[in-house]
């Protein structure tokens, strides 16, 4: 029943604000569109398309407003009105009361506000879609900053993803494009994305994770996680104070070097993308300051990003050959991984790529818009008949935001040079006489373990009774060992393909 009254208002808001003219707007769905025209003569629309799409969804609320951020990173999605307009959405939503926060609170920890802490304010510092914040202080004199999860949300989560799973089955079947877009998994990615959010613990252990990467680096503090004070739906954490890192004229003021601290956010996101694999992936102002001393302060770990060892490789390749202009290789890397058909033809495929790729080079991001050129790719991908995958939705969105970072820090900022120098270094550590060390390193407990059991193993092999035995246990062994190179064989070119998809995706 509560299913029938969401869908009800959300029917009612769509008609309200004329968003019915984007499921009508096919010719299969024509004669229904005149009909709802008819029937609702006395509706004016006079606000443009994007701009009633954006009231739409903050009129329904916090998860459409979620929806509608995330959305508006994936302009192979989304004419460009449309995402443009998307993107003006705010995290800011109105607070709830601060009795649920405290009943909350009490009833996640087990104790009285009191108890546990010596100060609370009741007045939020911050409110999102899916939490607040409010400062306390602790017993101990500690200053922290609680989490508190909005209450309700995992129902009204769950019926109004249930809403947009039937709403993308319905975009695949009247759009011509919907099925190669794959709306239904985007929906599941964002359902992902929302329920690792519900689980403060989950983001409180992926803060900890950062902060154990970068204890003792020099660009980037981490708050420390009270664990005491933490459960799925509360976290406490240590509050650090800073200026907002859009406040550049402050932070001029405090004597803080704004290229410096460009190239800086360049390296970090580098460094947690290739070197650890696992990366911040909601880095808009709102969740970054920086100290007086220019160190970045980043909160709120809802969102990150991980990547395996062979992700990372295989991106690292890419963006090297995207730096080195080795366009024909991106496009024989999508052919053979099957992201292109088979009998695209390398030349056209490459040249194509090179005329969005070629113009953005050796020119400071001033003048170099990665939505527009994004745009461009998808277009491009859209004429090759590449699939677009929705994988590399939180690595796309996290460069979108270092773009308006470095933006609004020092237009002048070369994102190629400064990143460049970083990925060559990367790759001779994975690829030189220091990985072969590594790995050496690595794998040494193992062959300390199984050396000294050799002679005993080779002897029973040797004492088999039959030695048809022997030669059937060998065939299988090497049947295992040609069954798991093809395999591996495989996933080596998926991947190859999906990073190259999405380094000319971020790279725009």
């Amino acid at each position: 029943m509560l299913r029938v009254l969401r869908l009800a208002r959300i029917l009612r808001v769509s008609l309200r604000f004329g968003l019915d003219e984007f499921v009508l707007a096919h010719p299969r769905t024509e004669s229904l569109n005149r009909l709802v025209n008819r029937l609702l003569f006395w509706r004016r629309l006079e606000a443009p398309r994007a701009v009633r799409l954006r009231q739409a969804l903050e009129d329904l609320g916090p998860i459409f407003v979620k929806f509608g951020q995330v959305l508006s990173t994936r302009r192979d999605l989304l004419p460009t009105d449309i995402a443009d307009e998307l993107a003006k959405l705010q995290d800011q939503v109105p607070p709830f009361d601060s009795a649920l926060a405290i009943a909350q609170i009490e009833r996640a920890l087990g104790q009285p506000l009191a108890k546990l802490f010596r100060e609370f304010d009741p007045q939020p510092v911050a409110s999102a879609s899916i939490a607040q914040v409010h400062f306390a202080i602790l017993h101990d004199g500690n200053e922290v900053a609680v989490k508190v999860l909005r209450p309700g949300m995992e129902r009204a989560i769950a019926h109004d993803i249930a809403l947009m799973e039937t709403a993308a089955a319905l975009i695949e079947a009247v759009w011509a494009d919907g099925r190669r877009l794959k709306p239904r998994q985007v929906v599941a990615e964002f359902a992902k994305y929302l329920n690792d959010e519900l689980d403060l613990m989950r983001e409180a252990a992926s803060a900890s994770q950062l902060r154990r990467n970068f204890l003792d680096s020099p660009l980037l503090k981490i708050p420390e996680i009270y664990w005491d004070y933490s459960a799925s739906t509360v976290m406490v954490m240590e509050r650090i104070g800073g200026t907002p890192i859009n406040q550049v004229d402050r932070l001029r003021e405090l004597g803080v070097d704004i290229p410096q601290l460009a190239r800086a956010g360049v390296e970090i996101f580098f460094t947690q993308v290739f070197r650890d694999g696992f990366f911040h992936a909601d880095m808009h102002p709102g969740n970054i300051f920086v100290s007086p001393e220019g160190k970045y302060l980043a909160v709120d770990f809802g969102i990150m990003g991980t990547l395996t060892d062979v992700d990372k490789n295989y991106l690292a390749q890419n963006f090297l050959a995207f730096f080195q202009r080795d366009y024909k290789r991106v496009a024989q890397a999508h052919i053979e991984a099957g992201w292109a058909p088979r009998d695209t033809r390398v030349d056209e495929f490459e040249a194509a790529i090179r005329s969005v790729c070629e113009p953005i080079f050796d020119r400071p991001l001033r003048e170099i818009s990665f939505g527009k050129v994004l745009l461009r790719l998808f277009q491009t991908s859209r004429r090759f008949n590449v699939e677009i995958q929705p994988q590399l939705v939180l690595l796309q969105k996290t460069l979108l935001n270092i773009e308006g970072l470095g933006r609004e820090l020092d237009p002048d900022l070369d994102l190629w040079t400064t990143a460049k120098p970083f990925l060559e270094r990367w790759m001779d550590e994975q690829m030189g006489w220091r990985a072969l060390l590594k790995q050496v390193k690595q794998e040494a407990p193992y062959w300390g373990t199984l050396l000294p059991q050799l002679p005993r193993l080779v002897h029973r092999a040797l004492a088999a009774d039959d030695a048809e035995v022997l030669a059937g246990r060998l065939a299988e062994l090497t049947r295992e060992q040609r069954r798991q190179t093809h395999f591996l064989a495989l996933i080596s070119l998926f991947l190859g393909g999906l990073f190259c998809l999405g380094v000319y995706w971020i790279l725009g």
